[in-house]
């Protein structure tokens, strides 16, 4: 399945990839960041069951299944600009955004703010064409959320 979805990622497309394919790219892309530092907290991964869960509308299976197939997506995807790509194509800019902001709430959840999440931060909101000034005001509103 995680081989179909890279697939499909890498494949030349003339349409959009599915919303399945959408929310595991989004799933991935956390997990990737949730363990830039080398310490996948269980913080930082209750708070990516929260966000998918008020993102998706899914139960707690529905969150956990989505999870470990995001953990294991990340975990053989070769870069970050698979993801970044699925999402910048399926999500309006306003919507990007809010991954951003959905990925520094991952960053600040275990309290650390480490300079390799910084860097992935900052590379992630650039693929997915977030403004800079954008980009700053979601982690300004993540760090209010805490």
């Amino acid at each position: 399945m995680i081989a179909d979805f890279f697939k499909r990622l890498t494949a030349a497309q003339t349409e959009p990839l599915g919303d399945g394919d959408a929310r595991l790219a989004l799933a991935a892309l956390l997990v990737r960041v949730a363990r830039t530092d080398g310490h996948y907290a269980p913080s930082e991964i209750e708070r990516i069951d929260r966000i998918l869960a008020t993102r998706y509308r899914l139960d707690a299976d529905g969150v956990k299944a989505l999870r470990r197939e995001a953990e294991a997506a990340e975990a053989e995807a070769p870069d970050t600009v698979r993801f970044t790509r699925e999402i910048k194509d399926a999500v309006p800019y306003e919507d990007r955004t809010a991954v951003i902001e959905a990925l520094w709430q991952v960053v600040l959840a275990d309290g650390d703010r480490a300079d390799p999440e910084n860097a992935l931060l900052r590379m992630t909101a650039s693929l997915l064409g977030v403004s800079d000034v954008d980009s700053a005001g979601a982690r300004q509103r993540a760090a209010s959320s805490q």
